[in-house]
């Protein structure tokens, strides 16, 4: 929670555009990683992380860069997708599944293992163009259907499907002390 809770205030202070947000979640998640690991033949890749770039992996259909990319011998041999949602969901929920969708099979046909991690508040500020915020977005069922029907799928049927155990759905409450950075009408709406 605290690495969350700092990528998403560093997303209210940097904005939607930068990378600064993703470097704090990818670089905590790839650190644990390396530690876990812990052999000097495997070596972890990402923004935020040792030498801070991502790797890219050749996938079946086009290659791919990867959010973390686990390496063996310097021979890429895992990838993790890692997607957390902070503004506007609604309107873009198909095109973060489809993604999804097509990452894994492009790397999994290419048999490279390939994991997902979708972190996403369960009330999501929506901003409007001037970064007004217009309504918070709550997560609902309905929202959340098409990933439980995915997690159904068997993995060696699917090549759309993540690898167990690797595929993860993380909901979370957001914290007010985050929102406090949001403007005081906004933070109103927003709780």
């Amino acid at each position: 929670m605290t690495v969350l809770k700092k990528s998403f205030i560093t997303y209210l202070q940097t904005g939607a555009r930068s990378n600064k947000k993703l470097e704090v979640l990818h670089g905590a998640i790839s650190q644990d990683l390396n530690e876990r690991l812990n052999d000097k033949k495997y070596s972890v890749h990402s923004l935020g992380f040792g030498k801070g770039k991502e790797h890219k992996i050749n996938g079946r259909y086009v290659d791919k860069t990867v959010d973390i990319t686990i390496e063996e011998n310097k021979k890429p041999i895992a990838g993790i997708a890692v997607k957390y949602v902070m503004s506007n969901y609604k309107q873009n929920s198909n095109n973060y599944f489809e993604n999804m969708l097509g990452e894994t099979a492009n790397m999994r046909s290419a048999q490279i293992p390939y994991f997902q991690i979708f972190v996403i508040p369960d009330s999501i500020p929506y901003f409007q163009k001037g970064g007004e915020i217009s309504k918070p977005e709550k997560i609902n069922e309905h929202n959340l259907k098409k990933y439980i029907v995915l997690s159904k799928d068997n993995v060696a049927d699917f090549y759309t499907r993540p690898l167990k155990p690797l595929f993860l759905l993380y909901i979370f409450k957001i914290m007010t002390k985050v929102t406090s950075l949001l403007t005081e009408k906004n933070m109103r709406n927003f709780i």
